[in-house]
């Protein structure tokens, strides 16, 4: 399976516009800039979007585990944070922070956690990341 995005670029660092648009659809033409990931400018930036997609890549993630282990939840909402620090002369994402809550009918708190911190480590997002990822996962009871 092959998943296409494409990213689009006018101007210098500051003042330019650029573009980014999914194969899908979802996204096309959506704007971002400097002033999206550095300031609160409008627009979306690759942080931004990278957390959409761990989030997402974890939630799924998340469901299967449970289900393999005999669980349906009802209910999953994970947010990332991705951390955008400055290195050297450049910039790296230095943390991802997921934060997960889960309704999940007769799962006892040591499965969900084990479940959790295995779905951490095998979503195929937090494999492509060499950044320190984070966990605070927990069930809504």
């Amino acid at each position: 399976m092959k998943r296409s995005a494409s990213a689009a670029w006018s101007g210098d660092l500051k003042n330019g516009k650029g573009q980014i648009s999914t194969e899908t659809g979802v996204l096309h033409d959506a704007p971002y800039g400097f002033r999206a990931r550095f300031e609160d400018g409008p627009g979306t930036n690759p942080e931004e979007l990278l957390g959409a997609a761990h989030a997402g890549c974890y939630t799924m993630a998340l469901a299967a585990g449970l289900g393999q282990a005999g669980f349906t939840a009802d209910h999953i909402d994970t947010r990332a944070v991705v951390t955008l620090d400055k290195e050297g002369d450049g910039f790296a994402i230095t943390t991802v922070e997921l934060t997960c809550r889960a309704r999940v009918p007769k799962i006892d708190t040591a499965a969900f956690d084990q479940i959790a911190q295995a779905t951490k480590l095998g979503c195929p997002v937090s494999k492509v990341l060499k950044a320190k990822i984070s966990l605070d996962a927990a069930l809504d009871n």
